[in-house]
C-alpha cells in the first residue's frame, strides 16, 4: 500500500487502518490466478501483481467497517472490483501505448496487444462470474453496471479524442463512468452488504463518486506535470492521444481565439508535447490550479456525504482519504 516516496501529502496515509484486511484481500486476489488454465495463469498473476494500489478494496472495507462490519462478502466484493479495475488497466495501456505501470513493463509491452486484449477480456469475464456468488442478485447487477460504465466511459473518451467541442459536462460524465464508477460501487455496496437504509447507501455511493472524480482530475493533472520516474508509469500520453482532460479544457476555455487555434494545431499533431510550450501560449499554470480547485471542491462534497455515519475510526479514515488526496493535489504544480 506504499506510494512513491516523493508523494508526502499533509494528511496521514488513510489505509493503514484496513491494511490487515487489504493484505488478506491481496492474498485472495493472487489465488484467483489458479482458477484460469495453467497456460494463462502466469499472465493473470503478472497483471495482478503490477496493477494498482488496491484503492477500491480499501474503500469497500472502509465502507463496510463504517456501516456495521467487514464480512467475507466485503472481501469478495473487493476482489471482484479490483479484477474489473485490473482488466480496465490492461486495456487502457494498450490504447495509450503505455510501456510502464508501477515501474514494470505493461502486459502490452511484454506480450503484445493481441494477447493483452484477450487477457483483459478474461479478467472482466471472471470478475462477473465471481459476482454471481452473492445471494442478492442485485449486488451482481450493480457490479455488472459498474463494469459496463467503465468500458463505456473508455469508449466515450476514445470517441471524443481530438474533439475540441468536448464540454465540461461531457468530460465529467466520461470520468465518472471510467474511473469513479468503481469507487462508487465499492462504497455503495460496502454499505448495502450491511443492510443499511437506502438513504445511507445513496450517500455512500455519492461519496465514492465524488472521491473517484477528484482522483481522476488529480491523475489528469499529474499526466501533465508529474515526474514519470517518480510516479512509476508512462506519463504525457493524454495530449499525444488527443485526450482533452480538465486542465486542457480550462486552458482552451480561457485562451484567446488566436491562442486556441495554436493550441488545437499542436494537439492535432498527435505528438508528445513539452508542456513548457503550453505555458508559452496561454495560462497553463492557471488551468492546472483551476483543475486542482475543482478537485478540492469534489473532495469537500464527498466529506459532506459522511455526516450520517456513526462516529467510528472507519468514518475518520474515510474523511482522511479525502484529506490525503487533497495533499496529493499539492504535487500538481505547473513547471
Amino acid at each position: 500500500m506504499k506510494l512513491p516516496s516523493f508523494l508526502k501529502p499533509k494528511a496521514a496515509f488513510p489505509f493503514e487502518l484496513v491494511k490487515p484486511e487489504v493484505d488478506h484481500i491481496e492474498q485472495i486476489l493472487q489465488e484467483q490466478a489458479r482458477a484460469f488454465d495453467p497456460a494463462v495463469e502466469g499472465y493473470v498473476s503478472y497483471v495482478c501483481n503490477t496493477s494498482g494500489k488496491r484503492i477500491r478494496p480499501a474503500l469497500a472495507v472502509l465502507a463496510g467497517g463504517a456501516t456495521g462490519g467487514v464480512s467475507d462478502d466485503h472481501r469478495r466484493l473487493s476482489v471482484i472490483l479490483e479484477m474489473v479495475h485490473i482488466a480496465s488497466l490492461v486495456h487502457d495501456d494498450i490504447m495509450d501505448g503505455a510501456t510502464l505501470r508501477r515501474e514494470v513493463p505493461t502486459a502490452a509491452a511484454k506480450w503484445g496487444n493481441a494477447l493483452s486484449v484477450l487477457l483483459g477480456d478474461s479478467l472482466f469475464a471472471y470478475a462477473l462470474e465471481l459476482a454471481t456468488e452473492f445471494a442478492d442478485s442485485g449486488i451482481c447487477r450493480r457490479i455488472a453496471r459498474a463494469s459496463r460504465d467503465v468500458a463505456c466511459g473508455e469508449i466515450l473518451q476514445t470517441q471524443r479524442r481530438f474533439d475540441f467541442n468536448l464540454s465540461l459536462q461531457d468530460y465529467f460524465r466520461i470520468i465518472e463512468m471510467k474511473t469513479a464508477a468503481l469507487f462508487a460501487a465499492a462504497t455503495e455496496l460496502g454499505a448495502k452488504l450491511n443492510g443499511q437504509s437506502d438513504e445511507l447507501v445513496a450517500s455512500m455511493e455519492s461519496y465514492g463518486l465524488k472521491l473517484g472524480t477528484a482522483y481522476q482530475i488529480y491523475d489528469d493533472c499529474i499526466d501533465l506535470v508529474g515526474d514519470e520516474k517518480a510516479i512509476g508509469k508512462t506519463l504525457g500520453t493524454d495530449l499525444a492521444k488527443g485526450k482533452l482532460t480538465l486542465p486542457m479544457l480550462y486552458l482552451l476555455q480561457d485562451a484567446s481565439e488566436q491562442q486556441r487555434i495554436k493550441l488545437q494545431r499542436m494537439v492535432l499533431k498527435g505528438e508528445p508535447m513539452d508542456t513548457s510550450i503550453l505555458a508559452g501560449i496561454a495560462d497553463y499554470a492557471g488551468a492546472i490550479d483551476r483543475s486542482v480547485r475543482t478537485a478540492r471542491e469534489m473532495l469537500e462534497d464527498a466529506r459532506k456525504n459522511l455526516v450520517g455515519l456513526p462516529a467510528t475510526v472507519y468514518k475518520d479514515a474515510m474523511v482522511t482519504v479525502t484529506q490525503y488526496l487533497d495533499g496529493l493535489l499539492d504535487q500538481c504544480k505547473a513547471a
